[in-house]
Parts: structure tokens; C-alpha cells; sequence
């Protein structure tokens, strides 16, 4: 993975300060790469861009059907969320209705990152558990489908019947027998693909809506949770929830950790994939935003776009100091 191009620079003054590379994926719903760049090849771990693969069994299997889940609570299977009330009230929610409680969970208690959730933790001298993690969640599909079928608690473990119908499912979505597998930051396991992989991926959830078979059904019900329930799927001030508002329901969205960032564009039947290189949240951010706009989804003038890419850069007092931009190797036009 050498001498990649430079997708995003971020600019002080008339200086160049940083630079970021990385691999860009965009595909059509054939499988078919439509643009790239970097090494589409480059295998790489999608982190949590890849929950909404995680999420098909639940579908599938009849479990979300049977806990009758609303599109809400499969916007929260996909979702890397903040912790506030919104997010945590609406897992404890379904916890009950599964008749457990925060202690069920495999994912382990995080602190959140909503400002008035950790405000209020902090005033009443209480600790952060499960629910508020980020992936609950997605545990909570975990442990739906987890009494559905029947199986053990330990849910998270790769002989578990759950994590074996994901990576059944990973493997056929992406239409690659994974390399390797690693344990995510909840704890549940990560399996690698190819940033063609994941790309190719996104772009069967952009034309599931034209197919009427299971898991089709299954992966158009996800995306349009998501596209309805933008708020749900990160929170505010995140990247993924203004951006799908900025879109308008039209695009689904979805971050990873370490510089990963995928989209869902069901009108275009597109999928995309990008990975920066150096694990940089802001240059996944710039690279995604960068290929929504070429593709005409995101408007390069909206805020939600400029704090992303080609909007200034401004310091504690409000004074503009340089700005992030896509290479010109990333622009149409």
C-alpha cells in the first residue's frame, strides 16, 4: 500500500500541512467498479461501516419479524450512536421487551459521547453501563436473533450460530471468502474484506429495492431505516446523521473506525467504500463527502459538506486558518 495518492489535504495558510491517502471504491450493481482509486484490492477490516451486513440475519431468520422491531430499532442495528437519550432510551426499550437487561450484553460499557448524556452521568455521580456503548444497538439485534434461534449467551464468540450466519452473509454480500477475522471494539468479531468487497457490497444494498427475494427485502428494510432515521444511526454533530439530512433521505451513510466510511445510493444503485490510510476519521469523512458530491448526491454548498471538505478551517476565536480540499485527483470537473 505505497505510493497511494493524496485524496485530502488540509491546507494553513499557503502551506500544505497534511496530506492523506488512501482507496476509494465507488461500484455499480453489477459489482462492477465504476471509478477507484488507490488499490481496490487492499484488504482491510470495515469495522462498523459493515453493521448493516451484520444486522441481514436478524432479518432473515424471522427474528426481527417475531420481536415485531420497527424501522427505529433497525436504524439502532446499524447505528455507531452517541449514547443520548434518544439512542439509549430506545435500546433499553427493547431490552425490556426481550424480557433482559444491560447485563446481557457482550459489548461493555462506554462513556457517551452526547455532551448532556455524560453531563448528566456525571452530576448524579453514576457510571456509564452497556447501553450507552456506542454498538448496543447492534447488540440488541445480537441477542434478538440470539433467543429467536435459541442459542448460547456468549453471542459474541465466532462459533456462536449468530457470528457463523454473519460471516455466511459478509461472504456472499461481499462475494469474497474473508481472509482473516479480528475482535472489534465491542467486542464481537470484524471480518476482512476488500475495499472492492465492501464497495460491492453497498452497491447490492443500492439495488435491493429492485429484487424481491429475502435477503433483498432484508437489506432494502435496513437502508430505509436508516434514510428514515438519520438521528438514530449516529446523533448530532456526527458526520453520518448530517450528511443523510443534507441528502434527504435519498443516501444511506455509515462510518467505521480507523478511516473507514461507506454509502448506499439506492437511486443510482451505487455503493461506495473508502478507507484512508492513516486511520483518519477526517479524511474518511473529506474522501466520502468528496464522492457524493462528483456523484451529484451532496450539495457541495451545504454546511454539512463544507465542514467536511472545502469549507474553512477556523481556531478557537473564530478565525479562519486554512482549509481541507480534495486533491484534484478526487474532483470532477
Amino acid at each position: 500500500m505505497t505510493n497511494l495518492p493524496t485524496l485530502v489535504e488540509i491546507w494553513r495558510g499557503e502551506l500544505l500541512e497534511s496530506a492523506h491517502s488512501g482507496h476509494v471504491v465507488v461500484c455499480d450493481a453489477s459489482g462492477a467498479i465504476v471509478e477507484a482509486w488507490g488499490d481496490p484490492s487492499a484488504v482491510i477490516y470495515p469495522r462498523s461501516s459493515c453493521k448493516m451486513l451484520q444486522a441481514l440475519p436478524l432479518i432473515e431468520s424471522g427474528a426481527a419479524a417475531a420481536a415485531g422491531l420497527r424501522s427505529e430499532q433497525l436504524a439502532l442495528s446499524c447505528a455507531s450512536h452517541q449514547g443520548a437519550a434518544i439512542h439509549t432510551n430506545r435500546v433499553g426499550v427493547w431490552l425490556d421487551g426481550l424480557g433482559l437487561s444491560q447485563d446481557a450484553f457482550r459489548c461493555g460499557p462506554q462513556d457517551p459521547n452526547d455532551r448532556p448524556a455524560r453531563d448528566r452521568l456525571i452530576r448524579a455521580g453514576e457510571s456509564a453501563c452497556q447501553i450507552h456503548n456506542n454498538c448496543s444497538g447492534k447488540h440488541a439485534g445480537f441477542l434478538t436473533y440470539t433467543q429467536y434461534v435459541g442459542a448460547g449467551a456468549e453471542y459474541h464468540e465466532i462459533s456462536h450460530p449468530l457470528q457463523v450466519a454473519i460471516k455466511q452473509s459478509f461472504e456472499e454480500v461481499t462475494q469474497e471468502a474473508s481472509p482473516m477475522w479480528a475482535v472489534d471494539g465491542c467486542s464481537a468479531p470484524n471480518h476482512a474484506t476488500t475495499v472492492h468487497g465492501l464497495a460491492r457490497a453497498m452497491a447490492t444494498f443500492a439495488s435491493a429495492h429492485t429484487r424481491s427475494d429475502t435477503r433483498s427485502k432484508a437489506a432494502a428494510s435496513l437502508v430505509d431505516a436508516m434514510r428514515t432515521h438519520p438521528e438514530l444511526v449516529a446523533g448530532e454533530t456526527r458526520a453520518c446523521t448530517e450528511m443523510m439530512r443534507a441528502m434527504e433521505g435519498r443516501v444511506a451513510i455509515k462510518t467505521g473506525a480507523e478511516g473507514v466510511f461507506v454509502a448506499i445510493l439506492p437511486e443510482q444503485q451505487i455503493g461506495i467504500a473508502v478507507k484512508a490510510l492513516d486511520g483518519a476519521t477526517r479524511a474518511a469523512e473529506a474522501m466520502i463527502a468528496q464522492v457524493l458530491i462528483n456523484l451529484g448526491a451532496l450539495d457541495a454548498a451545504h454546511p454539512a459538506a463544507l465542514k467536511r471538505v472545502g469549507g474553512p478551517i477556523k481556531n478557537w476565536n473564530g478565525i479562519t486558518t486554512g482549509y481541507t480540499r480534495a486533491a484534484s485527483v478526487l474532483q470532477r470537473g
